[in-house]
């Protein structure tokens, strides 16, 4: 069994969904974990409140109280690409995520994520994402190193003073002329069913994106994408609002079947270019990925 060395949090909701206790609000929040699982983590003395006292099985619902515990799988596969350190000093970390790896512990991966990975190369068990990427997609991904100056670089996402540009390939026309071609894009995405999608709905835009088509080759195009908001898939739904779903998607615009890890059709999206005024040293910092994606 995997556990992991380091405590998932999730805050309370300010309104209670109807439940007495903090074990029940987690039986209905992490629906896909058995009841007896939350339980006999709770008896274990797995769960516990920000400032280390034990939560119960009769510890009640506090709104807006964040709960930390320990994930735990039976089976952890191991996800068979490297990851590369491309730079670090004393504050950050930029690191290149390959295909497939999460970014933190999520699901059935605890010790296979980027996080753990670099706690494990580096020796800094305090660094920490400051954003994510999906786990099919590849590219870039910046840590904090240094929790005295990690607030300045979370300040970079919450003001959008970091400008991130992606690369991309999808199946369109021959006959579509877009080489050159900029579009703009912006609609509202919200949660889905299941819970873990995203869909496009009428409404109050929260959701930006600029793309530009860089090639075409017979019935695939590469694409630049600069997304101005960081909303959940929305460079994958913003790439199927315009025709063109992104080649080997497996959610969009179609949830295909679970399967085996598939990892001769990656995802054809990468996060290849990071650009930021540095909070600490107000050096223009520039990344760029040690890879891109191709059209064959």
């Amino acid at each position: 069994m995997s556990i992991s060395k380091h405590p998932s949090k999730v805050s309370l909701p300010q309104t209670n969904p109807g439940v007495a206790s903090v074990l029940e609000y987690l039986i209905i929040k992490f629906q896909n974990i058995r009841p007896e699982v939350w339980q006999q983590r709770v008896a274990d003395g797995k769960v516990h409140w920000h400032d280390g006292s034990l939560i119960t099985a009769d510890s009640p619902f506090q709104p807006q109280q964040r709960v930390y515990y320990y994930r735990e799988v039976e089976s952890e596969p191991v996800i068979p690409f490297e990851e590369i350190i491309l730079f670090q000093d004393e504050h950050i970390l930029v690191a290149y995520k390959p295909h497939f790896l999460a970014v933190i512990p999520t699901g059935i991966y605890i010790k296979e994520c980027l996080q753990n990975r670099l706690r494990e190369k580096t020796g800094f068990q305090n660094l920490q994402a400051l954003h994510r990427l999906d786990r099919p997609t590849a590219g870039l991904v910046l840590f904090s190193v240094n929790p005295t100056t990690r607030h300045l670089y979370h300040k970079l996402f919450s003001t959008r003073k970091i400008h991130k540009t992606y690369q991309a390939i999808a199946r369109v026309k021959n006959e579509e002329g877009i080489v050159g071609k900029e579009w703009v894009v912006q609609n509202r995405i919200i949660q889905s069913n299941p819970r873990f999608l995203m869909k496009v709905v009428e409404g109050e835009p929260n959701s930006h994106s600029v793309i530009r088509c860089l090639e075409q080759s017979d019935d695939k195009a590469l694409f630049e994408l600069n997304p101005i908001t960081g909303k959940t898939h929305q460079l994958r739904l913003h790439m199927q609002s315009l025709g063109w779903p992104l080649l080997n998607d497996r959610f969009y615009p179609m949830l295909l079947p679970k399967a085996g890890e598939m990892y001769s059709l990656p995802l054809q999206l990468l996060a290849k270019e990071l650009r930021f005024i540095d909070p600490v040293t107000q050096q223009s910092r520039v990344f760029n990925s040690n890879t891109e994606l191709r059209l064959e």
